[in-house]
């Protein structure tokens, strides 16, 4: 399980450990991930996700999963992620047109 964030791509980062002799070795600075069900309405169903805490704040400023992947650029989203944005499109799609045709 690799550790990226699913919907920011968001990944470990290398730095220094900084003694008090000032003596460097390297390290890594993993982001904070945590595995999650977040709803989504165009869908009606759960999806699994792992993602940062930064990214799920976000999710919750837009107003929900399927508002955040509206606006998500396709090249940050994992293949899972972004397998479920074409289906909230595909649904919103259909409810566009169902809502035409009534």
């Amino acid at each position: 399980m690799s550790r990226i964030c699913e919907l920011t791509g968001k990944g470990p980062m290398v730095g220094n450990n900084v003694s008090h002799a000032n003596n460097k070795t390297k390290r890594r600075f993993l982001p904070n991930l945590n595995d999650v069900t977040l709803q989504s309405e165009a869908l009606g169903r759960g999806v699994k996700l792992r993602i940062s805490a930064a990214a799920l704040r976000s999710v919750d400023h837009r107003g929900g999963l399927d508002a955040y992947l509206a606006k998500a650029k396709d090249n940050e989203l994992s293949a899972r992620a972004l397998k479920i944005k074409k289906e909230v499109a595909a649904k919103a799609a259909s409810g566009v047109a169902d809502a035409l045709t009534d």
